[in-house]
């Protein structure tokens, strides 16, 4: 039987609209996001998911709710998809953020991998937490389709953790707003299908 790892990443927020430094922030679906969550929920059934997991925080949780009620199963929150912590840097805008100090900003834009910030945590933790929670899901369902909605950094580092990518390479992939990732899990390995497919949000 086919068995895959669908990462979903969550729809839009007021924060993503004027592009800031979301994080740990709780911050809730907008209009348009409500309406991305619904358009990625009706692409999932054909993939005939048996478990659903979602980071805490409330705009994921809110695009894992609606995935749930399409699919009729309950969505679980999972802490280790919760978003990179940006410490300090949470709630800044880009522009604000590379006048809060320059060199930080021209290092996660240059070299991600090696960036960490004030109050916060760097890729590593992330590919630390991502890759524990992709082997705990695996292990809970080793022969079932599991979705996991997060965010878009956690994504990110999940979508190259699963092909074997140094968080180098981070810039190199991009997980737009309800954007949907498929991995084949048949061989007992991880072989991409779909990577950052947005297709379903076409007409929104």
């Amino acid at each position: 039987m086919e068995h895959y790892l669908v990462v979903v990443r969550h729809g839009r927020t007021e924060w993503n609209r004027v592009e800031r430094f979301r994080g740990r922030a709780n911050i809730g679906l907008d209009g348009v996001g409500v309406e991305q969550a619904r358009a990625a929920s009706r692409s999932l059934p054909r993939y005939q998911p048996r478990a659903i997991y979602a980071s805490p925080l409330e705009r994921t949780a809110r695009t894992a709710g609606i995935i749930s009620q399409e699919l009729g199963l309950e969505a679980v929150p999972l802490p280790q998809l919760i978003d990179m912590d940006f410490g300090d840097w949470t709630g800044l805008t880009l522009d604000e953020g590379a006048r809060k100090d320059g060199g930080l900003f021209k290092l996660w834009q240059e070299a991600p991998h090696r960036a960490r910030f004030p109050g916060g945590e760097g890729l590593a933790e992330v590919r630390e937490r991502v890759e524990a929670a992709v082997a705990l899901v695996r292990e809970k369902h080793p022969e079932e389709t599991v979705v996991l909605v997060s965010h878009k950094v956690v994504c990110k580092v999940l979508v190259l953790a699963l092909l074997g990518l140094e968080n180098s390479r981070f810039w190199q992939v991009e997980q737009d707003l309800a954007a949907i990732s498929v991995f084949d899990f048949r061989l007992g390995r991880p072989s991409a299908l779909l990577i950052n497919d947005t297709c379903h949000l076409k007409g929104l």
